[in-house]
């Protein structure tokens, strides 16, 4: 049987312009792919991309993200923007006549949380104390959830099925009926269609291949190699996989 592909496509909208303009596109068409798209913003210009995108036929996935100053990706930190910048979307969707094969939420500590680990060194019981309070705090948590889990309600009913991307670690949590992790860090445990689990192994060279063979069982989907694009923390190598490196993730993915 043949995997389904999906292509995460998280670009700034003139790069973005620039590559869905080839007549290449239509080769994902022949792949039977679709193509997870971060949105990034909700310009006229992106729109026009996802109707060239529907008028070729490839299913495409609102990857839904918010600005980098509210947290980028979704969290317990900034629950209560989600449901606002789907309403946005939903509008914007609604104005250019765009068709969407489901909504991702890409599920990741909040950007400032990320920025300040990397500076560990020079405020290290900053960090840490924050961390203490986030774990001792299971009001927050459980108040994150049910936000997340009325906009995923609120998104069925709206038609859409509804992905989310999650850090594999959600999986050790699951197996141990903990949530520790995700009140250290702000991530949350969510019941949706489908679960992509990223299994980057361009994040944990010469490494990364066990990653894939660790976790790969437990997702409905893997999400391999490097999306590129977004926000660039600089706290991981993010050197995009060469194709030696790309194949063998995907034969690897292929087994699961």
């Amino acid at each position: 049987m043949k995997p389904h592909l999906t292509f995460f496509c998280q670009l700034e909208t003139p790069v973005l312009q620039a590559l869905f303009s080839v007549p290449d596109i239509a080769y994902l068409g022949e792949l039977n792919a679709s193509v997870s798209l971060g949105i990034l913003d909700l310009s006229q210009e992106r729109a026009e991309v996802v109707k060239r995108l529907n008028e070729a036929g490839v299913p495409v996935i609102a990857w839904l993200l918010l600005p980098k100053e509210q947290g980028h990706w979704f969290s317990l930190e900034n629950a209560d923007l989600a449901f606002d910048r789907y309403q946005n979307f939903l509008a914007w969707t609604e104005t250019n006549g765009l068709q969407w094969a489901g909504i991702g939420l890409d599920i990741e500590p909040d950007v400032s949380f990320i920025e300040e680990f990397h500076r560990l060194s020079v405020s290290r019981s900053r960090i840490l104390m924050k961390i203490l309070r986030q774990v001792f705090d299971r009001r927050r948590l459980t108040r994150a959830r049910k936000v997340y889990r009325d906009l995923i309600l609120r998104m069925k009913a709206d038609g859409y099925k509804v992905d989310t991307y999650q850090f594999p670690f959600i999986v050790d949590e699951r197996k141990s009926s903990s949530t520790l992790l995700q009140r250290a860090v702000g991530m949350v445990d969510l019941p949706v269609d489908r679960e992509v689990l990223m299994t980057f192994s361009s994040y944990l060279r010469p490494y990364g291949p066990g990653f894939i063979w660790s976790y790969g069982q437990d997702g409905a989907s893997i999400g391999i190699g490097s999306t590129g694009g977004g926000v660039d923390l600089g706290v991981l190598e993010t050197r995009p996989l060469t194709w030696k490196e790309l194949s063998r993730d995907l034969r690897l993915a292929w087994v699961y």
